[in-house]
């Protein structure tokens, strides 16, 4: 049987409680079911795969951060220390490393640390293309690779997550780019640039993806992109073809989505939005995925935190589905 959003409301409706009564946790206990086409979802084991990479657009003065705090992260993250570390730990999902595109300071990596380094971060996208398309085309292999092996291990729900200073400049790019706004409403403050910053980074951004639009669309894209977005957007496509559920972070992840959806359409229809965050573009990028956010925080973090928040919700609508009896089971 074939499950539409109408078989699982269906089912819904059928459960005993008013019809309607849990509101948008029954949409999303039937967007669930349809990704998995199974009025019996599951949510568990799940990974989430973070993916590292520099840019070199930091030093053009986009962000209040030295790219030097990438590789520190990623320290941070392998001692089990970082937010993504904690959060992953309470929400009892796995988690991987992998560093597409800096220099790691991990001497002596952990068992869920990849080095997958295609380069020392990405060329000044301010100046001239961030990567190359062979180099676009590697950091995609890394993702898919990674979703691949999520899957032949078993795993039902994927996530991802990023580190990378001055991320929300590429990402901002790819949005102006890909969902058809301009460069004021795709450029936020990120992790927290001042008016200055923040009107030199629209500034740059602008003139950034104007370039770009004279290019093929994959070239355009990669003169735009980061290691780490590439890598999600690769992540993102196989996990679909895969059959995977896909919970998506905020904006930089989302703007990898978009990458994902534009090269491969169809990617979309296996993701669920997590939040929406603090970055003015992010829900211009959600809405050209037509796909709602289930919070709205006001997060800005990444790392797949948001992703990581909304598991509980995803749990909640897996086990209205598949636990609850039906109304004609206990009707007198």
């Amino acid at each position: 049987m074939i499950i539409t959003l109408e078989t699982a409301q269906a089912r819904l409706d059928a459960l005993a409680k008013p019809r309607g009564s849990l509101g948008r946790l029954e949409s999303l206990a039937a967007r669930l079911a349809v990704i998995q086409q199974s009025l019996s979802p599951v949510t568990r084991p799940r990974r989430i795969v973070l993916f590292a990479g520099d840019h070199g657009v930091a030093a053009s003065g986009v962000t209040a951060w030295p790219s030097a705090v990438t590789g520190a992260m990623i320290g941070l993250i392998c001692a089990r220390r970082s937010s993504s570390s904690a959060l992953a730990r309470a929400q009892e999902a796995d988690l991987r490393l992998v560093d597409v595109g800096c220099l790691t300071v991990a001497k002596d990596p952990p068992y869920f640390f990849r080095d997958a380094r295609i380069a020392p971060g990405t060329a000044d996208l301010s100046r001239e293309a961030a990567m190359t398309v062979e180099q676009f085309e590697a950091a995609w292999s890394v993702g898919k690779e990674e979703a691949s092996l999520a899957h032949a291990e078993g795993f039902a729900v994927l996530l991802a997550g990023e580190m990378g200073i001055g991320n929300t400049t590429p990402a901002a790019c790819l949005t102006m780019l890909l969902a058809g706004i301009d460069a004021s409403a795709a450029t936020g403050r990120g992790a927290g640039a001042d008016d200055v910053t923040l009107s030199r980074k629209s500034a740059l951004v602008e003139r950034a993806v104007e370039r770009a639009r004279a290019l093929p669309l994959q070239t355009g894209i990669a003169a735009l992109c980061g290691f780490e977005i590439a890598a999600m957007a690769g992540f993102f496509v196989q996990a679909a073809r895969q059959g995977s559920t896909i919970l998506l972070d905020g904006y930089v992840a989302t703007a990898a989505a978009l990458v994902a959806e534009r090269l491969f359409p169809g990617s979309k229809s296996k993701m669920i939005a997590a939040h929406l965050s603090a970055e003015p573009g992010h829900r211009a990028a959600l809405t050209a995925l037509g796909l709602p956010p289930l919070l709205e925080w006001d997060l800005r973090l990444g790392e797949g935190t948001g992703a990581l928040l909304a598991l509980p919700m995803l749990d909640s609508a897996a086990a209205l589905l598949r636990d609850v009896a039906l109304l004609s089971d206990v009707a007198p």
